[in-house]
């Protein structure tokens, strides 16, 4: 499902047009990025959780050229769904 798809679902579930529905979502979207770009988690009830997760320094190997090299510590955004939600999901 794409953005697209997720824009005419809720606009055709609420009767809302598409040009308000659409700009919700993206302001949405826009609203998580920050959050986590700030460090701040997202937490959505009965849904899920957007978190930042923390990655350590560790040493990897460049194959082709036979080297190591170090990949600094880093953060990665990430969904974390909550358990009614991941229980809906397994039993389908």
């Amino acid at each position: 499902m794409t953005k697209a798809d997720i824009v005419n679902e809720i606009a055709k579930r609420t009767g809302a047009e598409k040009a308000v529905v659409l700009s919700s979502v993206e302001t949405f979207m826009e609203v998580v990025k920050e959050s986590l770009v700030s460090g701040e988690n997202v937490y959505l009830r009965g849904f899920g959780s957007f978190i930042v997760k923390k990655r350590a320094e560790k040493t990897a190997r460049n194959i082709s050229k036979n080297t190591t090299i170090i990949i600094p510590a880093h953060n990665i955004p990430s969904f974390k769904p909550a358990k009614t939600f991941l229980s809906e999901v397994k039993e389908k």
